[in-house]
């Protein structure tokens, strides 16, 4: 199950800007990098639009992953599928990437267990509603 559109990073931009700017969280398979909702923006809209601003994810990996990329591309659709269970959990106008390390594709991980890593990774964060 692929994110919805609204919920994608997509742009370059973005995803440098979540680099250079957002908070760091390790986990043995993932590194959460995270961009806080900058208060300049949220300023300039009105109540109405801040309420309708979504959270970005992006999810990345790197052929030092696998070479192969049938390996990348199941890692990206367990990640992407665990995602989708939290989303309704995340604070609004976050921005995320989710760099995948080369550990996940050595383990036989099971989506379950990348369900778990990236909850405690958003709480970490203080991206999930409720810090759980």
């Amino acid at each position: 199950m692929a994110l919805p559109k609204a919920n994608r990073l997509k742009s370059r931009q973005d995803f440098q800007a979540v680099f250079r700017e957002g908070l760091r969280r390790h986990s043995a398979n993932f590194t959460l990098r995270a961009l806080k909702p900058s208060s300049a923006n949220s300023s300039s809209l009105d109540t109405a639009s801040k309420t309708q601003l979504s959270t970005l994810i992006g999810v990345s990996i790197s052929t030092k992953v696998s070479k192969k990329a049938v390996v990348r591309n199941r890692l990206k659709r367990q990640i992407t599928a665990a995602i989708g269970q939290i989303l309704p959990k995340l604070a609004p106008g976050w921005k995320l990437v989710v760099i995948v390390k080369p550990a996940a594709a050595e383990t036989k991980c099971v989506s379950q267990q990348f369900l778990q890593e990236l909850e405690q990774l958003l709480a970490q964060t203080e991206v999930l509603n409720g810090h759980s």
